[in-house]
């Protein structure tokens, strides 16, 4: 098999190499942050809402020069480790790790970042625009929500724990409840609700992930025309709902076809699906 690469603080190393040890903070405490990001057609989709992201993220945890994580430094490093995986011209899952150098205990000896730059080859996949998804339900643990929940985390147990209820029920999604009970998002995206005409979607202070996703899709739907809701959303609506379907970065928009003997439509999944091909936000400054 041909030799993979990533980039550890700036260098490009085979990604099989010994990269830090276990003092590192990010193995150690979850210290530190991700963002999961689409290349596609020769760039990054949405760098600017993931630099946005990424930076406040950076600011709010205490990271220094969160400045430096701009959309040259990202752009140049995911193209770099692009060539040099031979993926140019194809669709790149990019993952940029950012997590806090030094040691200590929960006190840090330091504020600096360091950072882990993966790419991945997206295989093509069809199933979910074609068929849809059938997810589950997830209750045995909640999320707690605070400021810090619109993060997207290192410290990530929920999402491995509601994982290994999906793989053991064979759902293709499942849905995550906050400390409440009210519906927080699925295992890798957020989630929108089509009832009555609104669309529907958690709101941030129910302690969803602030999705770069979830907002390209908020300002395309209103864009149609279509009322959208932030909201507190009990799991009762997905027996009344018209509409469910799931959004982040990679996948786009994926229709939700069924929840236990209930099956939706997929008419305003479809259209966000099709106006997504060409949504740019270079001509909708404003909506930015």
């Amino acid at each position: 098999m041909p030799t993979n690469y990533i980039n550890f603080n700036g260098n490009v190393v085979p990604e099989e190499q010994e990269i830090f040890n276990v003092e590192n903070r990010g193995f150690r405490y979850g210290d530190g942050l991700f963002e999961t990001m689409l290349y596609k057609d020769g760039d990054i989709r949405f760098l600017n809402f993931h630099v946005a992201r990424l930076q406040q993220g950076m600011e709010l945890i205490h990271l220094d020069d969160a400045n430096l994580f701009d959309e040259f430094f990202i752009r140049s490093r995911s193209e770099e480790l692009i060539r040099k995986n031979n993926m140019l011209g194809q669709q790149v899952r990019i993952r940029l790790i950012v997590f806090r150098m030094g040691g200590g205990l929960y006190s840090p000896t330091t504020n600096k970042p360091g950072f882990v730059l993966q790419v991945q080859r997206i295989e093509p996949n069809l199933r979910d625009k074609k068929v849809g998804l059938i997810v589950g339900l997830y209750s045995e643990f909640k999320k707690p929500y605070s400021d810090l929940s619109k993060l997207k985390s290192l410290n990530s147990q929920i999402y491995v724990l509601a994982g290994i209820y999906k793989k053991k029920m064979a759902f293709d999604d499942v849905l995550i409840l906050n400390q409440e009970g009210y519906l927080c998002e699925s295992l890798t995206s957020n989630i929108f609700v089509y009832y009555e005409k609104i669309l529907y979607t958690p709101a941030l202070s129910e302690g969803c992930i602030e999705g770069v996703m979830r907002r390209v899709v908020m300002d395309m739907a209103r864009a149609e025309g279509i009322e959208v809701v932030e909201a507190q959303i009990s799991a009762e609506i997905m027996k009344r709902a018209d509409e469910i379907f799931c959004t982040n970065t990679v996948q786009g928009v994926q229709w939700v076809m069924g929840y236990k003997q209930k099956r939706y439509f997929n008419k305003i999944s479809r259209i966000l699906q099709e106006k997504l091909l060409s949504w740019n936000y270079d001509s909708n400054e404003e909506q930015s």
